[in-house]
């Protein structure tokens, strides 16, 4: 660590945070308050929590390095997000509050079958599994480069410490330490770009050269779904948010927890609106640094050699804000930004591994659910912490040796197994006439279009087989396939499929 200002108030930070686990810990004794805090909370408690989800190691470190490395292109998709909280307060919100159902997929087997539960179960544990190993390689990368300390020790260190405080404190500990940690992140963004800006070579070189290499466009306007355009990433967005919204069980847990339906709708809004500025605030920071760097080019190639012996030599931008924390802060305020860091990733993965836990109980353990004591509820609920905490943590560990550009790997991966769950949540939603039969082939179907979008590039795929839209396509090309088919299928009469359950 640069000082022992810094060191102290690292540590002083993740002290405060396992302490609030613990004062929590008294109020999470039952299932109910583990899950969704007796559901009592006022609306801007869960809309900042909402807001804290949303951020983390992906934003600090991702959304910078993309800035770095491009441009601003990937910001389009905070852009999308009023548009999904628009549809998720008038339909999504109000839907999962009337059934009174804490899991998001408990309807769609009633809906499909129990083949429906299963499989969006298992999409979403996968979802989770890669948010919290993306997330946990992020804040690895920032602590490594400000501490030294070895990367995938980080990662194990801090898999234990957000595992330990989201067993103690259950969901309120969670949406508590969101709210705190958000605050503290933002913070923590303003800070650096404010010493960018009062700093060396001043505010007006590092503007000018961003302008200069086009660092601020969205971009290509054109309709060209082969490569990053605004386009692809605007209806990447639309799509994924809708999932965000309408099926993530982080989110559907968090509608449960306002004290209110009109409290729930408030949180949604404030916490989609709150994400638009800070995220930008980010995108500003990697591009600041790109001007920065430029105007020091032995300091770039410092950052250049850092990640290459992180093993990631194509993702730069990823150790820009890293580097700079630990060579170009003052004493304190590099140990404030490793916990703000820090902080970026406890606010994902504490939702990610209680949000995890609650489906494990709800949708895999279900009998014990519905009949057992709530003794056998909590141990399951709390092995399921510890197990899915570990899950995390071995991905983390895993994708450290990949190359990509944190938030790519995530994008990446999301995409994939978002696909396929919002296709059917809307298939079930919109189209009445469609039964668990039309469903099951719809599904099949967008599958089979999703993997082969995810594997088209690989080099045993042959070239005419290949798909030449670009990845972050996948999904929503995936969603639609699963919703036009089963429309389709669904048009042609019960007839051909007579089998299945049809919308109450």
């Amino acid at each position: 660590m640069g000082s022992a200002i810094d060191t102290a108030v690292l540590f002083a930070y993740l002290a405060a945070v396992v302490g609030l686990g613990c004062w929590f810990a008294r109020r999470s004794g039952t299932t109910t308050q583990f899950m969704i805090a007796g559901g009592r909370l006022a609306g801007w408690v869960v809309g900042l929590s909402l807001f804290g989800t949303y951020l983390s190691s992906n934003t600090f470190i991702g959304n910078p390095g993309k800035a770095f490395d491009d441009n601003w292109n990937f910001f389009v998709f905070s852009l999308t997000l009023p548009l999904g909280a628009w549809i998720a307060s008038q339909w999504f919100v109000p839907f999962y509050r009337n059934t009174g159902e804490i899991s998001a997929y408990e309807h769609l087997q009633r809906r499909f079958g129990r083949w429906a539960r299963v499989y969006t179960v298992l999409c979403y544990l996968l979802t989770q599994v890669a948010r919290t190993g993306t997330i946990l390689l992020g804040v690895s990368l920032g602590m490594h480069a400000v501490t030294g300390w070895n990367i995938q020790g980080i990662i194990v260190a801090t898999g234990v410490l957000v595992t330990l405080y989201t067993l103690l404190g259950g969901m309120e500990a969670v949406i508590w330490t969101d709210v705190i940690q958000s605050l503290v992140l933002s913070a923590g963004a303003v800070i650096v770009v404010g010493v960018l800006l009062l700093g060396a070579p001043g505010a007006g070189q590092l503007w000018e050269t961003a302008l200069a290499h086009d660092k601020f466009s969205l971009g290509s306007f054109e309709l060209d779904f082969t490569t990053s355009t605004f386009w692809v990433i605007f209806a990447y967005g639309v799509f994924i948010n809708l999932t965000n919204f309408g099926i993530d069980q982080n989110y559907i847990q968090r509608y449960h927890t306002a004290r209110s339906l009109a409290a729930a709708r408030r949180s949604l809004w404030l916490g989609a609106l709150t994400y638009i500025p800070v995220s930008a605030l980010f995108f500003l920071i990697g591009t600041l640094l790109f001007g920065f760097y430029r105007a020091h080019p032995d300091q770039l190639a410092a950052v250049a050699a850092m990640a290459q012996e992180a093993g990631k030599p194509q993702a730069v931008g990823d150790f820009a804000l890293p580097h700079f924390m630990a060579n170009h802060l003052p004493p304190g305020l590099g140990g404030l930004l490793v916990a703000a860091l820090f902080a970026a990733a406890m606010s994902t993965i504490d939702s990610s591994l209680n949000s995890s836990a609650t489906i494990t109980l709800k949708d895999i353990f279900h009998k014990i659910a519905a009949a057992g004591s709530e003794r056998s509820q909590m141990h399951v609920l709390r092995v399921a912490t510890v197990f899915w905490g570990t899950v995390g943590t071995g991905v983390a560990v895993v994708l450290s040796y990949d190359e990509r550009n944190i938030l790519k790997i995530w994008w990446d991966l999301s995409g994939v197994f978002a696909g396929a769950m919002l296709g059917l949540f809307l298939l079930g939603l919109m189209c009445r006439r469609a039964t668990g039969a039309v469903a099951a082939v719809s599904v099949a179907l967008g599958v089979s279009v999703i993997a082969w979008m995810s594997f088209s590039q690989a080099p045993w795929m042959p070239p005419w087989l290949r798909c030449p839209l670009h990845s972050q396509m996948t999904t929503v090309v995936g969603t639609m396939t699963i919703l036009l088919a089963g429309a389709t299928l669904a048009a042609l009469g019960s007839k051909l499929f007579p089998s299945g359950r049809k919308n109450p």
